[in-house]
């Protein structure tokens, strides 16, 4: 056996032994081990910003830009942003031992429908190190144990944030190796968790790019909680008001654009384009947007430039946006139905009809009316946080947070029934 195999298999050793005890931890025993991490994340701030420090210089060195340099970023206020989503977490009701069904069957036997834990979840993730916090703080509070595999980029930031965490769990009693990061940069450690490590994992999570998730549906050999790019749209109906068209639009492709809830294509009905295109992409390329357009759009602005079908299919995760005007909802539905990632779309309208329609017949984990994309985030739903947008359509789909992260069995008392 290899070195780097030795220490994968002892990782999935400790996290399937650290799973079973956490399981039977109460609700409130890992809420306070939550609480404790959050508070040992600001107690360790010093050295957690240090280390980020060390990952961006080494990004910038690299010639990174923009929005992966945004993702990879932490100051004092996104620091305590993740802490306090830990402490979010660990307010939220617990969800092991839950009845999610019960009934009696004629013979007497009564059967129950229980939450429980899924047991060890391996995240394999790139270069947000916020990712590290979200995903241990929702695995401990739903019972499972985590592994963590962090990209290059950020490793010294994640790696120190899960070290302050352990340390949390560890002075709450509950066990450290609830929470590990692999310890190495080396890509060969991804497979052995895509294989499983001796049957120690029993679900993955792709936090990525398109050649990361790629790789993992490809090579998985263990269930996939699928986190696909986010091709997300904004459709402005002609029944839209120009005012809230312009707000929504401007705030989900610009909020922050590094994230995958954020609009990278916008559809405009042409029955509205004659008033509402022009100051639609005005306020865009003035707040510093490129903006890429068909022959409709780029002909009320010349600062538009042509748009590809490229564009179409292209998460930009920066300040660019794809424009095109759409023959009604028939239009940005049939769009949408070919270059959708099925993540989050959004309608701008007064009408109800239609809002309703495309409510139910885009195919997309999210799918909202009159308001931003920027809301496809765990946190805005009220999980406390996500370990991922899922955009499949097994177990889990949009926002996983603590409910999602477990699975039931079937607790069935009898009598002395026996079968005939």
């Amino acid at each position: 056996m290899s070195a780097l195999a030795d220490i994968m298999f002892n990782l999935g050793r400790n996290a399937r032994h650290a799973s079973r005890a956490l399981a039977l931890a109460t609700g409130e025993q890992r809420a306070d081990g939550l609480r404790a991490a959050a508070s040992a994340l600001r107690n360790a701030s010093a050295n957690i910003l240090a280390a980020n420090r060390e990952d961006y210089a080494d990004a910038v060195a690299r010639g990174t830009k923009g929005a992966f340099l945004d993702r990879l970023t932490l100051d004092d206020k996104r620091l305590e942003a993740i802490a306090k989503a830990v402490e979010d977490v660990a307010a939220l009701p617990d969800p092991v031992g839950r009845a999610l069904a019960s009934w009696t069957q004629p013979n007497g036997l009564r059967f129950e429908r229980v939450a429980t834990p899924l047991g060890v979840v391996g995240v394999i993730f790139e270069s947000r190190p916020n990712v590290t916090a979200d995903a241990a703080a929702l695995c401990v509070k739903s019972g499972n144990a985590v592994i963590l595999r962090a990209g290059s980029e950020s490793f010294r930031t994640s790696f120190a944030i899960a070290e302050a965490m352990r340390s949390g769990l560890l002075a709450a009693g509950l066990s450290a190796d609830a929470i590990q990061l692999v310890p190495t940069r080396d890509r060969d450690a991804v497979g052995l968790m895509l294989r499983g490590l001796n049957g120690t994992i029993d679900v993955i999570v792709p936090r990525g790019g398109k050649s990361l998730v790629a790789r993992v549906q490809e090579e998985a050999r263990v269930p996939v909680f699928a986190h696909l790019e986010g091709l997300c749209h904004v459709y402005v109906d002609g029944a839209a008001d120009l005012a809230m068209a312009r707000a929504i639009v401007k705030n989900a492709k610009l909020r922050r654009t590094g994230i995958c809830g954020a609009a990278e294509t916008l559809l405009v009905d042409r029955a509205c384009a004659s008033t509402h295109l022009a100051p639609l992409v005005k306020d865009l390329i003035e707040a510093g947007c490129e903006v890429r357009g068909d022959e409709t759009t780029q002909s009320i602005d010349a600062r538009v430039k042509p748009a590809t079908d490229d564009d179409w299919a292209t998460e930009y995760l920066d300040a660019i946006i794809a424009c095109r005007v759409v023959d009604g909802l028939d239009g940005a539905l049939n769009h949408i139905a070919r270059w959708s990632s099925n993540h989050t779309d959004s309608i701008i309208t007064n009408h109800t009809e239609r809002a309703e329609r495309f409510l139910k017949e885009v195919d997309s984990a999210i799918v909202l009316h009159n308001a931003s994309t920027q809301f496809a985030d765990g946190g805005e739903f009220g999980f406390g946080a996500e370990i991922g947008i899922a955009t499949g359509r097994m177990h889990a789909r949009g926002p996983v947070g603590i409910e999602q992260l477990t699975s039931f069995n079937y607790r069935v008392r009898g009598t002395g029934q026996t079968r005939p």
